[in-house]
């Protein structure tokens, strides 16, 4: 069975009549929301991101965890506020990302907490740079239950790979993904879903083809290209692709750049789905990556009460009215992700 059907149905099988019930409402009051300009909301989220932690071994240079340019402390998440979260959601959530800022497998509690999700039938995932998966971890990964495990690889040699993942090792990733292969052998196991994600970025463009002969060698599941998010973008970057289709910015005649697609003033986002950080701040989306946007805290409230307050609520509304206005907005390019 080809991985990427069996991944889709993986999904599917993980479903029921409440978890389907849930999506209805999050996406009929999402489109009247916005066709009417008025929020209107109903329902759980369907998928919402869980941060283990905010530390990283990595310096990457537009990463906040890699530039150690937090103004948030730096911590782990915790069981307790974890379990009791998922326990609250589990029967409507359908999907779990272990991602925010940092590298998970920092967190020595983090598969734990992945087995607790897994076995609630929640379909969960995580981002890695791939420097922990020794064969121990390995093992734990694919015995977790974890469905998806994105590995980032931004180049096929030492050179290109350490000039975006500073201080990081290719052979380490390379090293990492033959564990995870290995044992989902020896265990007969589907899962994880195997992705190296490439960002492309100017230094490691010319590699894009070699990135999917090196996957098809080592026998991952399927390859991401991944548009780069540059924060000073304006005046150029060093890091923004000749190729146009791999860039989330245009040039303009007098120079500069701008991001290229426009800030309609709805965000599907906000309806569906949340960030909480590892000491349980709610934000709206991974954009908030030092979490201004606090829509509330969960050692303080239950997630559905947080959910359906008024200033979620007025943060819906503000997106309605004018998205341009809010600052984590103004660099969103959400959906210029290019899979392939």
């Amino acid at each position: 069975m080809n991985s990427n059907f069996y991944d889709g149905v993986n999904y599917l099988s993980k479903l029921n009549f409440k978890k389907v019930r849930n999506m209805l409402k999050v996406y009929s009051s999402y489109y009247l929301s916005k066709w009417f300009g008025k929020v209107k909301h109903s329902g759980l989220p369907i998928s919402i991101s869980f941060e283990p932690t905010t530390s990283c071994n990595l310096r990457c240079p537009e990463c906040p965890s890699g530039l150690r340019s937090f103004t948030r402390p730096t911590g782990m998440l915790g069981e307790e506020l974890f379990k009791r979260s998922i326990d609250e959601l589990a029967s409507t959530l359908t999907y779990l990302i272990f991602y925010f800022q940092g590298e998970p497998y920092l967190n020595p509690k983090f598969l734990d907490l992945v087995k607790y999700a897994s076995d609630r039938k929640i379909y969960t995932a995580t981002s890695t740079n791939a420097h922990y998966l020794n064969d121990q971890n390995a093992k734990k990964t694919v015995e977790s239950g974890l469905d998806r495990l994105i590995i980032s690889i931004d180049g096929t040699t030492q050179e290109t790979y350490q000039s975006y993942r500073v201080g990081g090792k290719l052979e380490k990733v390379i090293e990492g993904t033959k564990n995870i292969i290995e044992w989902k052998k020896k265990l007969k196991s589907k899962t994880p879903h195997v992705i190296f994600q490439f960002l492309v970025v100017k230094p490691n463009e010319h590699q894009i083809d070699e990135v999917y002969d090196l996957a098809k060698s080592l026998g991952v599941d399927e390859v991401g290209l991944k548009t780069a998010q540059i924060y000073d973008y304006e005046n150029g970057s060093p890091l923004i692709p000749d190729q146009d289709k791999y860039s989330r910015y245009s040039k303009q005649k007098n120079g500069t750049y701008k991001i290229k697609n426009s800030l309609v003033n709805s965000c599907w986002k906000m309806w569906h789905s949340c960030v909480i950080t590892w000491d349980g701040l709610v934000v709206p989306c991974c954009f908030d990556k030092d979490a201004h946007h606090r829509l509330g805290d969960l050692k303080n409230s239950s997630f559905a009460e947080l959910w359906r307050s008024k200033k979620y609520n007025n943060f819906r509304s503000a997106l309605l009215k004018s998205r341009s206005k809010i600052e984590i907005c103004k660099n969103c390019t959400e959906g210029t992700k290019v899979w392939a």
